[in-house]
């Protein structure tokens, strides 16, 4: 369990998500990533674990940019950030703030969510998630809460812009926030050369594809879904499967229903085997590229009758990134993106599900599909910045 521990702790490192975290599990007595932690810390995680019913817990300073992040956001909403991503509707609600490190504080937060941001009179930020079983759900919560904060705090510096409204605190926030982006990857890798004829070489086809998206920071790893498809028959990762090390965790579905590997395979299958249904691609690939999901999220429509159900009511035909951005759900109900997706991707190059993340197909194997994944999250990061320059330009002691 230690080296497990350790391994989730590597994987937030790698990330980018936190430089130095600390794991515990529940045991006979309680198991640590590492034996040294700060004296104000471990007997706080001690005592909140020995409180719950918790099974692995995990806490952190969230690595720069989402230090700087969770702060400005914490300052600005009070007591409960309420971001609007389709991560945080499906498993978060919202990310409750606490304003003292203590394990009755903190007790009282996670009472109902998984996960609550600590940001401390000295301005110093932590965050601690929780997970009943083991160390996979409070990695994946907090992984899960970097996203939701990114997405929220862009999302609002770039309304504020539209408005002609940020304050100089946003402003700060922004520049500091901006400085310590990673620059975007442009380079292409080569992947697996298709098309694939037997279950093997498009397994292997899958699991490249995946560890790929994640090494580039176009989806966190237990997030997204990558398929390919062999004659009447999907090969998916399964639900909940990490995308960097997903082993064994490819399921064959028949796109006439009839397997039951269906049930384990991820949420999305429908809409995938839409696609092919739709079209004559053989490689579906989807992510969820922080700045596609921004503007995914934008709209310059006032008065909106359909305003706080964009996510599943919008008909306005709209584009991000050269691709259109469409409505839909997680799942398979009467607004689940399984119909909007698939007639959408129709003679594109993907689609964009609004909140969600980014879809893109490939004719033969994943070359195509991963090149657009990575130039589509570029373009829609320029326009981003495109749109925002004016603001930044205009702000004081900017030339």
């Amino acid at each position: 369990m230690i080296g497990i521990l350790r391994a989730y702790a590597d994987k937030l490192r790698a990330a980018g998500l936190a430089a130095d975290a600390l794991l515990c599990a529940r045991d006979d007595e309680p198991l640590w990533n590492r034996d040294a932690a700060p004296d104000e810390e471990r007997p706080v995680l001690e005592a909140l674990l020995g409180s719950m019913s918790a099974g692995a817990l995990l806490c952190a300073e969230p690595a720069e940019p989402y230090g700087t992040i969770l702060r400005h956001l914490a300052g600005r909403h009070g007591e409960v950030i309420t971001p609007r991503d389709c991560e945080t509707r499906t498993f978060l609600h919202d990310l409750p703030v606490a304003r003292a490190f203590t394990a009755e504080t903190l007790r009282e937060r996670l009472q109902s969510r998984k996960a609550v941001v600590v940001v401390t009179p000295d301005g110093r930020v932590r965050l601690v998630a929780t997970g009943s079983l083991d160390p996979a759900q409070p990695f994946v919560t907090y992984s899960s809460v970097c996203f939701a904060a990114f997405v929220l705090f862009f999302s609002e510096f770039l309304s504020a812009c539209a408005a002609g409204t940020p304050d100089p605190a946003q402003r700060d926030a922004f520049e500091t926030v901006a400085a310590h982006l990673p620059e975007p990857r442009t380079d292409i890798p080569e992947l697996r050369r298709g098309p694939f004829a037997t279950e093997e070489e498009a397994r292997a086809a899958i699991s490249e594809a995946g560890r790929l998206t994640v090494e580039y920071g176009l989806v966190d790893s237990s997030f997204g879904n990558v398929s390919y498809r062999l004659g009447d028959v999907v090969h998916i990762s399964q639900t909940g499967s990490f995308l960097d090390e997903m082993g064994d965790g490819i399921d064959p579905c028949r796109l006439d229903g009839s397997s039951c590997a269906g049930l384990t395979a991820s949420s999305e299958f429908v809409a995938h085997a839409g696609i092919y249904r739709d079209t004559d691609d053989l490689a579906v690939l989807h992510g969820h590229p922080k700045f596609a999901v921004v503007l995914s999220m934008d709209c310059a429509e006032k008065d909106c009758p359909d305003e706080g159900r964009c996510h599943v009511a919008c008909t306005r035909e709209r584009f991000a990134g050269g691709v259109p951005v469409v409505p839909g759900e997680v799942g398979t109900g009467p607004t689940g993106l399984c119909h909007t997706l698939p007639p959408a991707v129709r003679g594109q190059r993907g689609a964009i599900v609004h909140g969600h993340g980014l879809f893109t197909v490939g004719k033969v194997d994943y070359n195509q599909a991963f090149a657009s994944l990575l130039d589509i999250e570029r373009a829609c990061r320029e326009e981003y910045f495109r749109r925002v320059a004016p603001c930044r330009q205009d702000a004081p002691g900017r030339s």
